[in-house]
């Protein structure tokens, strides 16, 4: 190679190492908006004028505490619980090498919410109660939190013995996980058939997923957990480029497969359950956001991993503002504002097939 070659190639990646840059700004820059919005918006008339005399204290009338004590939390959970579920599915997708992995459709949001169900009807972690504003009270969101956790754990560890057996391909590993979330749904009807009418409207409704259920409480535990399980995946963001190009490949570079493979589906299980305990199931998040950041930046997780995470959390700040708003005062569960914005996405990976590997 000559050396205006190699000249040509420091410019074209310092080029592209800038693109990528400005690209993850613009989605800095487009969240940042979004949490001006979904503060704003609600059925309560507030103008962005009071939204800021209100974060800073100085507002007289009611609007002071719809802020602080209806959409704030409300809002830094959306980031929050989006910036993880989006980061947990770029890993998950990369450890598998299966461009369909994510919590939702490996069945380990299913086990969450089955184990979160398990603890609130029988375990005695959960008041029911038929209030207009939320039918499952949480009396102790920590016993909560260990049931799904319990139940993902168990669904990550089936999934990665199966993973392990020969001859298992990833389209066999996620139809597995299609299978262990049948065998959670069935678990959870069981649970809803020995239930009442009341308990039932309750957990069907808990299951919708709902950002309003969170309090500051619940959101500085999601924020903690995630917060770590983000600093340990980019801390190992050079092993996942390495796994990218095959096992062989990353065993060759120094990467201790295994081991990288079992803390990073345990870490996205925590993760995944601790927001699913909080908030019903979110689905398609850990999906949508780290195809739409590998069609955009490519498989570079020095960049792919914050992408993907200011995506899913603007995603998921979308998909709230859209529930709370559309038809306000009446407000739509966001999973199923989630699984709309989704479920034309998963249907378009179904039909690309190899292409996506």
């Amino acid at each position: 190679m000559s050396p205006s070659d190699s000249l040509n190639t420091v410019d074209n990646f310092l080029r592209h190492s800038r693109r990528k840059i400005a690209i993850i700004m613009g989605l800095l820059a487009l969240t940042l908006a979004m949490i001006g919005v979904a503060i704003n918006a609600g059925a309560a008339n507030t103008s962005p004028m009071d939204v800021l005399r209100a974060l800073l204290g100085l507002a007289e009338d009611n609007s002071g505490i719809v802020i602080w004590n209806i959409r704030l939390p409300r809002v830094i959970t959306a980031l929050v619980a989006g910036m993880g579920l989006a980061v947990a599915g770029t890993v998950m997708q990369t450890s598998l090498r299966n461009p369909l992995a994510s919590p939702f459709t490996l069945s380990i949001a299913n086990a969450a919410a089955f184990g979160a169900n398990l603890a609130i009807v029988f375990f005695g972690a959960g008041t029911l109660h038929s209030s207009t504003h939320d039918a499952v009270f949480i009396a102790n969101p920590y016993s909560v939190s260990f049931s799904a956790f319990s139940f993902a754990i168990l669904a990550m560890l089936l999934i990665l013995l199966l993973a392990k057996l020969r001859g298992f391909t990833p389209e066999s590993v996620v139809l597995a996980g299609v299978a262990l979330g049948s065998l959670f749904t069935a678990g959870t009807t069981l649970i809803q058939y020995f239930a009442d009418d009341v308990q039932v409207a309750s957990m069907v409704f808990w299951t919708f997923g709902d950002l309003g259920r969170v309090s500051w409480r619940e959101v500085g535990i999601l924020a903690l957990v995630t917060v770590v399980a983000i600093v340990y995946f980019f801390f190992h963001r050079w092993d996942y480029n390495a796994m990218d190009g095959g096992e062989d490949t990353a065993r060759g570079l120094g990467v201790d497969v295994s081991r990288v493979r079992f803390w990073t589906l345990l870490i996205s299980a925590l993760v995944t359950a601790v927001a699913v305990s909080f908030m019903g199931i979110i689905g398609f998040i850990g999906l949508i956001a780290p195809h739409m950041m590998r069609r955009i930046l490519g498989i570079d997780h020095r960049y792919l991993l914050p992408a993907s995470a200011l995506a899913g959390s603007a995603l998921l700040l979308i998909a709230d503002t859209v529930a709370r708003t559309v038809v306000s005062p009446v407000v739509l569960p966001v999973g199923a504002i989630t699984s709309f914005f989704g479920a034309p996405l998963f249907l378009f990976v179904l039909s690309r097939g190899r292409k996506l590997k």
